[in-house]
């Protein structure tokens, strides 16, 4: 059976076979989007992961040689876009009250799923049109003091499905990190990185990722920003944020994810209002050591500018995305920026030395 016999044919068998199927903008994964539109007026998600897109995800238990060998998606504990990691991540975010959208069909071989229509109410979206910034954060820092007053469970379940909410250990982190040296020379024109540069990249970072490994605690969304967040105003406390895109989730730093709302690569995040954010987190969880995570933020917070310029934003317009490099020079200002703090002087001079000024987007 092709692929859209067989998405037919799940539509019907799920009560959906007369909706009208529109469709919806992508991103840059293997997914695809369509709206379900019934004669009621009632909308729904139409999600088709094709499983043969993707290479194979972490076997719990699996040593970092195995990682490795099998691929990016296991090496750095990515679900390629699993239907069973997003069911369960979803059932579990809806246990805390969280706005994951419900999913009332899927069929996790085959990569399909109908779910809840959350809206159109991206905060993306809603600031570009001028709704204030203030309330949207706000509101997203929220989700984050609730997800991160729970512990997760090792295993996230819903109905007949399982999954392991494996740790953002650090071979996840560094595989990311290190995804800069392999495609930024590429895009950008610059030789390959020598061997005594990279043996001193391993050397400056591994501390980073060690301390990102030892403070995986909570869970972690893994990518939390303005263009997975929906604005739900008719609902209350943190369920006022639709969440999206969440299969990815594991157990990471609690900085982890405000590393992504508050130095978010696709738009403008004032440092005031990072600031802020920061603030209002760090009062909602006074048991923390403040100094220390702030510490540890802007430290992942750099290695995740490196992956985003590598993997994400270098590799994507190499394979003709062009739209990514616009995202670049804000990207090189969050990671300038996170490299000012004197722990970081060494990693900054890493970078004035093998990255100049000119080949920097």
């Amino acid at each position: 059976m092709d692929r859209e016999a067989l998405k037919r044919a799940f539509l019907e068998a799920a009560g959906f076979g007369a909706a009208v199927r529109e469709p919806m903008g992508g991103d840059a994964s293997t997914r695809l989007y369509e709206r379900l539109r019934l004669a009621s007026g009632e909308s729904f998600v139409f999600m088709d992961q094709p499983p043969a897109l993707e290479s194979a995800v972490c076997p719990p238990g699996a040593s970092d040689a195995e990682r490795l060998a099998l691929g990016y998606n296991a090496a750095s504990r990515l679900a390629a876009g699993s239907v069973a990691a997003f069911v369960t991540v979803a059932e579990y975010l809806r246990s805390l009250g969280l706005s994951a959208p419900r999913i009332p069909a899927y069929d996790i071989a085959e990569g399909l799923a109908v779910l809840e229509d959350l809206g159109d109410g991206l905060y993306a979206t809603l600031i570009a049109q001028g709704a204030p910034e203030g309330p949207l954060y706000e509101a997203a820092v929220e989700v984050q003091v609730v997800l991160h007053a729970a512990a997760p469970p090792a295993v996230l379940t819903a109905r007949a499905a399982a999954w392991p909410l494996l740790s953002y250990d650090t071979l996840a982190l560094k595989v990311g990190t290190d995804t800069f040296l392999e495609w930024w020379p590429r895009f950008s024109g610059l030789a390959e990185f020598d061997t005594a540069a990279v043996a001193e990249w391993d050397a400056l970072w591994a501390p980073v990722w060690v301390r990102g490994e030892a403070g995986a605690t909570v869970f972690t969304h893994r990518d939390y920003h303005a263009q997975n967040l929906l604005w739900l105003p008719e609902r209350s406390g943190a369920g006022r944020v639709g969440l999206l895109d969440f299969q990815d989730a594991l157990r990471g730093h609690p900085a982890w994810d405000l590393t992504h709302l508050l130095q978010d690569a696709r738009r403008d995040v004032d440092p005031g209002l990072e600031a802020a954010m920061l603030d209002r987190y760090l009062a909602a969880r006074p048991g923390l050591d403040a100094p220390a995570f702030l510490a540890d933020y802007r430290a992942l917070a750099a290695a995740n500018a490196a992956r985003i310029l590598g993997r994400v934003f270098a590799r994507q317009a190499l394979l003709g995305r062009s739209q990514y490099k616009a995202y670049m020079p804000r990207t090189w200002r969050y990671l300038e920026r996170n490299l000012t703090d004197p722990a970081l002087a060494d990693l900054k001079s890493w970078f004035d030395r093998h990255v100049p000024a000119q080949a920097r987007a």
